[in-house]
């Protein structure tokens, strides 16, 4: 099995509960609340686990919530490293109103990290073994600079790893300068990011494969939500549909997709292989309330009924 390392600038303490109906003014009585350890890269570690795959997840930790995210990692058994930070790290709060059947979910921003902190991050990544594939996920801390997903990227270069960034704006141009295995943005993101319209399929796919063709990226996986991805590599540009579930939350959905790329991509399965299987855990993580993720199981099950397109478009 291949080294996976997961890097997360901005990592969060997930709260999920229950309400009867959200009423402005009133005390609403809340479902026992579940905590998970969040943020972009510690979600791709835990769904990956999931998949049966393990990673090292690198992260910042500040204060009592610091250490409560240390704790929930270690209660769930996954490798990480904690650089410690001054002030706390955050807390995110979803909410699930039964009586309309939606979720809010409420995203703090994060704490002010000093350069002193965020250096200590990048050099612990710099001494670590090298790993088959480096995956930067997730927003910046207030503090960091945006060039910090292209400095990881530099680091890959380095240490021969495959990188695979999972952010956007400035921090996504920056990184791609660079140069990068994969880059997974939404739809949204992307199209800011190279300025088409969302609405334009036939420019949305000009542009990823412009992109692909400057030997910025090896492949573009583009998020797509409940219509699946488009996968565009210099080979073939592919629409991958998600097969139809109910959607009981969309937390943490596109990295259950990451991860379900990268687990395929360490058991040896090629690119398209892994996007299919990426689809299927995006899928298989709104199946699950709250802060859950995928399970294998269902992406498993889902993987299987899903129609191929091997000609592309």
């Amino acid at each position: 099995m291949q080294s996976i390392i997961t890097i997360t600038f901005n990592p969060a303490i997930d709260k999920s509960t229950i309400v009867p109906a959200l009423q402005p003014g009133h005390k609403m009585r809340c479902s026992e609340p579940v905590f998970e350890p969040g943020g972009g890269g510690i979600n791709v570690a835990r769904a990956l686990q999931k998949l049966g795959v393990e990673a090292t997840a690198f992260y910042m930790a500040g204060s009592y919530t610091g250490l409560f995210l240390q704790q929930l990692l270690q209660q769930k058994g996954i490798a990480s490293v904690a650089v410690p930070i001054r002030e706390h790290t955050r807390e995110n709060l979803m909410v699930f109103d039964s009586a309309a059947q939606l979720q809010y979910r409420f995203v703090m921003p994060g704490p002010l990290v000093q350069e002193d902190e965020w250096h200590a991050l990048i050099e612990k990544i710099q001494e670590y073994p090298a790993a088959d594939y480096l995956v930067a996920s997730g927003s910046l801390s207030s503090g960091i600079p945006a060039t910090a997903f292209a400095m990881l990227a530099r680091i890959a270069k380095k240490k021969g790893s495959r990188f695979i960034a999972d952010t956007s704006g400035e921090p996504l141009r920056l990184a791609l300068e660079e140069g990068v295995f994969l880059v997974k943005p939404n739809i949204r993101e992307f199209c800011s990011l190279v300025g088409c319209p969302e609405t334009d399929s036939n420019a949305i796919l000009k542009y990823a494969r412009k992109l692909v063709n400057s030997g910025k990226c090896i492949a573009l996986l583009l998020s797509q939500g409940a219509s699946g991805a488009l996968l565009v590599t210099a080979e073939k540009a592919l629409q991958i549909p998600a097969p139809m579930v109910k959607c009981n939350s969309t937390v943490g959905a596109g990295d259950s997709m990451l991860a379900g790329v990268i687990a395929a991509l360490a058991k040896g399965k090629d690119m398209e292989n892994a996007a299919y299987y990426g689809v299927a855990c995006g899928s298989a993580a709104i199946l699950n309330a709250g802060t859950q993720l995928c399970s294998k199981a269902d992406a498993d099950r889902l993987l299987a009924t899903m129609a191929r397109n091997p000609a592309g478009i």
